[in-house]
């Protein structure tokens, strides 16, 4: 496995670890509740989706998951978005910092979707 290769898959099992720890911080609601939990797995999504690509059957296979990496880290970043933080500014800063990686996450996914020449347009 390429190094920029091993370093992604470290960096989007990293992103799901950090909402993880994130979510458990948060204020207690019924929103918070059900928008973390779809936050959970779309973060999750990504790591997962970036590992199968790498054992991909085919390079259009390849390309479909990383496609799915874009749209889950795009989900991702909606749904921090939509995250009640409250007042705990350190809590505020991390809702931040992930929005600023999820959609790291998703412009890189982007560049590599856009090498695909399988001509599938999914």
């Amino acid at each position: 496995m390429a190094r920029q290769t091993r370093e992604l898959v470290a960096r989007t099992f990293a992103f799901a670890q950090q909402v993880r720890r994130f979510v458990n911080r948060l204020p207690r609601s019924i929103s918070n509740y059900e928008d973390a939990r779809q936050l959970v797995r779309s973060s999750g999504s990504v790591a997962a989706n970036y590992l199968e690509a790498q054992e991909g059957l085919s390079r259009k296979d390849f390309f479909y998951r990383v496609k799915v990496c874009r749209k889950e880290s795009r989900e991702s970043a909606l749904w921090l978005r939509l995250i009640d933080p409250g007042q705990e500014e350190s809590i505020v800063v991390e809702r931040t910092r992930l929005l600023d990686e999820a959609d790291e996450l998703k412009l890189i996914f982007a560049s590599i979707a856009a090498k695909d020449d399988t001509n599938d347009s999914a």
